[in-house]
């Protein structure tokens, strides 16, 4: 089972982007897919076209049956969309008891049909970035080619060490993800660089690098997975790359899965 959280404590840096790319990449490699949205924002709903009658409000406050709560964008992806009324579900979730363990609580019930979880979360840290990172205890880190991103990723490290002492958790981050990578200016070599240090420096591994790409823009507006608006782009073939190295890291769990 991969349990994925896509996360970086700066927006812009390709986080939905990469958790719909990786989504079908892994379902096309015959995985059977969920993706929860848990930004208010409802950029997965937002940039794949979705629709939903319901999302996680609906599924963690008002307990309503998850097969309603998702939506099914093919046979091998499900989606738990999220909007505005997300923020209310932190806010309920606030006064409860072991509130860090909700996701832990309510998805170990209803993972069983799936081979991946993929977790999108909002550029901050909140208790349900905090309850994604309990429950998935693996985390992927895109970053852009600025200096806020790369200190966004440093604050996501920094937030998984944190939990892990609070609450004696075992989060990792699997991989660093260079985006919107354009080699001929200046910033992008200083930023790969320091990737390359603090790669080095938290044994971190730095997977391949997303080249820039318009197509990824266009495929958003036109509510498409990459692959469907342009399966020849630079940025199509670097997330194949990417989803090749995420799965051989995960080989096991995935070999576990198709057993059980």
């Amino acid at each position: 089972m991969i349990r994925l959280v896509i996360s970086n404590q700066r927006g812009g840096v390709s986080k939905t982007t990469t958790t719909a790319t990786l989504a079908r990449e892994f379902a096309d490699s015959g995985l059977k897919v969920l993706v929860i949205d848990t930004d208010p924002q409802g950029s997965i709903g937002s940039v794949l076209n979705l629709r939903p009658e319901y999302g996680l409000y609906n599924f963690i406050i008002e307990r309503l049956r998850f097969d309603d709560c998702i939506v099914p964008v093919n046979e091998k992806i499900h989606v738990l969309c999220s909007n505005r009324e997300t923020t209310k579900v932190e806010t309920i979730l606030m006064g409860n008891v072991a509130r860090e363990h909700a996701f832990t609580q309510l998805f170990s019930q209803v993972e069983k049909d799936y081979d991946a979880v993929l977790i999108d979360v909002s550029p901050s840290i909140t208790l349900l970035q905090t309850c994604a990172m309990v429950y998935a205890e693996r985390v992927l880190i895109p970053i852009a080619m600025d200096t806020l991103s790369f200190q966004g990723a440093m604050a996501s490290i920094e937030a998984s060490k944190s939990l892990n002492q609070l609450l004696r958790c075992n989060i990792k981050t699997i991989g660093l993800l260079p985006v919107m990578v354009d080699r001929r200016l200046a910033m992008t070599s200083a930023i790969l660089e320091g990737l390359e240090g603090l790669s080095t420096g938290m044994s971190i591994p730095m997977l391949h690098a997303i080249r820039t790409d318009q197509s990824v823009t266009k495929a958003a507006r036109a509510g498409q997975f990459l692959v469907d608006y342009d399966a020849k782009c630079k940025a199509a073939e670097d997330y194949h790359i990417v989803a090749g190295e995420i799965l051989a890291r995960f080989k096991d769990e995935i070999h576990a899965n198709a057993i059980a």
